[in-house]
């Protein structure tokens, strides 16, 4: 057992270097080697691979990533974890501290200075629940140039990203998340491996960016306004929500619901990805046709 993941250790240590769990920060450290090694399994490192780790806290799962990887970089925005983090890892050549804020960061120029002579680069990380949703779309949406996500966040979020139509978890962000990658939970993480206990339960997930989205979008703003306006009253038909939300007349959504052999009275939950992409570019051109 790696002495990071030692609830004494960790304690010990924190308070030699007189630092307190932060709330505001969303700290909760991984007190369980296993589950340590499990993530760093499940996001398929190879030897030629760079890993971007997005706050690491003390280190615990920047051991099990230096094993295997290339090269590692962290970010951590708390300044009081920088002098852990250097004198456990500052003399592994193949370690670097970013000491800023991820949300801040140029990714991609970050990603091309840092990762030059790696194959791949993959996230992997034991996000703050807090801001779990904000880093994953910005990797997605920015277009960052990474292969794989493999996180560990709260499971409820894990659940909507990766749940199918037909399903009550199924929403706006399950389709957010699905146009850009592929989503499979791996594994299911009780609350008592974390050190201070959060009030959730976790699981990591694993997002395997698509090289191409699943349906071709003539506009991926009208995409993602179509998905948001389908689900902003869930309880009610697509006919009533869509045309109310987007401004639409209900007998012109009618005859794109025809033409695309959709029911007007289902509900945006019924919809998989490939019918939102269709449906929005038919209203893309509606919108057009009236200017």
């Amino acid at each position: 057992m790696s002495k990071l993941t030692s609830f004494h250790y960790i304690k010990s240590t924190m308070e030699q270097h007189g630092v307190n769990f932060s709330k505001s920060l969303g700290q909760n450290f991984l007190i369980d080697s296993n589950i340590v090694e499990n993530i760093a399994d499940g996001a398929q490192i190879g030897p030629n691979d760079g890993v971007l780790e997005i706050g690491p806290g003390i280190g615990s799962l920047t051991e099990a990533l230096l094993n295997r990887a290339k090269k590692v970089v962290s970010v951590e925005i708390d300044r009081m974890l920088w002098p852990i983090l250097e004198s456990h890892f500052g003399s592994a050549p193949h370690f670097e501290l970013i000491k800023e804020d991820v949300l801040k960061l140029d990714l991609k120029a970050l990603i091309a200075e840092k990762f030059s002579e790696c194959e791949k680069v993959k996230v992997v990380a034991n996000l703050p629940y807090y801001i779990t949703t904000p880093i994953i779309m910005k990797f997605l949406e920015d277009g960052i140039p990474v292969s794989d996500i493999v996180v560990m966040i709260q499971k409820e979020v894990a659940d909507r990203m990766s749940a199918d139509k037909d399903n009550k978890t199924y929403g706006s962000l399950s389709v957010a998340v699905q146009f850009y990658a592929e989503p499979s939970v791996l594994f299911k993480v009780p609350r008592t491996v974390f050190v201070p206990q959060p009030n959730v339960e976790s699981s990591v997930i694993r997002l395997k960016i698509r090289e191409n989205p699943p349906v071709d979008v003539v506009s991926r703003e009208m995409f993602f306004k179509t998905v948001k306006a389908s689900f902003a009253k869930r309880r009610k038909t697509l006919l009533n929500t869509v045309t109310s939300t987007m401004g639409i007349d209900k007998d012109a959504f009618k005859a794109i619901c025809e033409k695309l052999a959709i029911s007007p009275s289902i509900r945006a939950e019924n919809l998989d990805i490939v019918a939102f992409g269709r449906l929005s570019n038919e209203i893309y051109d509606y919108f057009k046709a009236l200017d």
